[in-house]
């Protein structure tokens, strides 16, 4: 924080493209992530969010602040209005060490986990939620992707074997001890990639804490959040993403500590499977698969995110118990390829 309050470079640079005094400027950190940076910057009565990568060594296209704020471009031309307006970009490394974007600051309760407003909000609440967040997932992979140029943000064909064998070869590179049931579920998953694919504009880190809402009352999504690794790609893989975070009453304690869906009157991600289906066109036939894929995939983002905890990128002290979750993912996956149950 002290470094960004004494960056003079990025305070010029933003009065320079805002219009602001550079002594005029108010700017604060969003806790609650685990990836990018987040900082909220206020001046004149006014708000916006500025994101970058975080400390130390960059890590794929995760971290692509460029390629997030051509995202929300697409998005906005494509006529997805749940998004945050983006503003600026700046790719000039020798600012901030690295490119960072501005875009507007959405006004609106988001639902953190283990927040104390929840504890008091009702079953209605959770499950009109429930409904009305898939609503704007399917429009979402329902876009046009050749009049936005949403397209050309990523390659559709073999999306699953790149999904797949890219995760395995991340869990490889951050792997920091041997968790037998993550060697034998990268296998599993190897081996049993469909063959037919499926293609739509995918989020890939769909859940609560990523949705601004409209209200406490009734809640309604006005923007998504955290675009940071959405591309072209199988909509089902982003389903299948959805549902290793959407945490059930009866799950492990620690998977339950990145979304509020465990909460009464919330789907079951059965659930939420029965409402994607009757709600489009598309065959989700091998669901398990995709919920396989995704506890991997989440447990791997946890295991790069410790790994860094470890070598002092990520001082952060929750980063501490998550390879508690990179073992219950895995269990959770291999326990469902067993029981072929979500």
């Amino acid at each position: 924080m002290k470094d960004v309050e004494q960056n003079a470079s990025l305070w010029k640079y933003l009065s320079e493209n805002l219009g602001i005094p550079e002594s005029e400027w108010q700017i604060s950190p969003f806790r609650g992530g685990f990836s990018n940076l987040t900082f909220g910057i206020e001046a004149h009565g006014k708000k916006w969010v500025l994101r970058r990568p975080p400390l130390g060594k960059k890590i794929s296209k995760a971290h692509d602040m460029v390629r997030e704020f051509r995202i929300l471009q697409a998005l906005e031309k494509a006529g997805y209005h749940k998004i945050p307006k983006p503003i600026l970009c700046c790719e000039d490394e020798s600012i901030w060490e690295a490119p960072f974007f501005v875009m507007e600051h959405v006004e609106g309760p988001i639902l953190r986990n283990k927040m104390p407003e929840a504890q008091h909000l009702p079953s209605s609440f959770f499950r009109h939620l429930s409904a009305h967040s898939l609503d704007v997932l399917l429009e979402l992979h329902q876009l046009d992707l050749d009049q936005s140029g949403l397209g050309k943000l990523g390659k559709s064909e073999g999306y699953m074997v790149r999904q797949v064998t890219g995760w395995a070869d991340r869990y490889d590179n951050a792997q920091t001890e041997e968790i037998l049931d993550m060697s034998n579920l990268a296998s599993w998953l190897k081996e049993h990639i469909p063959t037919d694919e499926m293609v739509g504009f995918i989020h890939n880190d769909f859940k609560y804490d990523n949705l601004v809402l409209s209200s406490w009352e009734k809640p309604e999504v006005i923007a998504v959040l955290d675009w940071e690794m959405a591309t072209v790609g199988d909509p089902r893989m982003d389903l299948g993403t959805l549902l290793a975070y959407w945490a059930e009453a009866k799950d492990p304690e620690i998977l339950k500590m990145f979304n509020l869906s465990y909460a009464e009157g919330n789907f079951t991600r059965e659930e939420v499977i029965e409402y994607y289906a009757k709600h489009s066109s598309i065959s989700l036939d091998n669901v398990s698969f995709y919920y396989a894929f995704g506890l991997f995939k989440v447990g791997v983002i946890a295991q790069q995110i410790y790994q860094r905890h470890l070598q002092g990128f990520a001082p952060d002290s929750r980063f501490a118990e998550l390879i508690h979750v990179v073992k219950a993912c895995a269990k959770l996956a291999i326990q469902s390829i067993l029981t072929n149950r979500i």
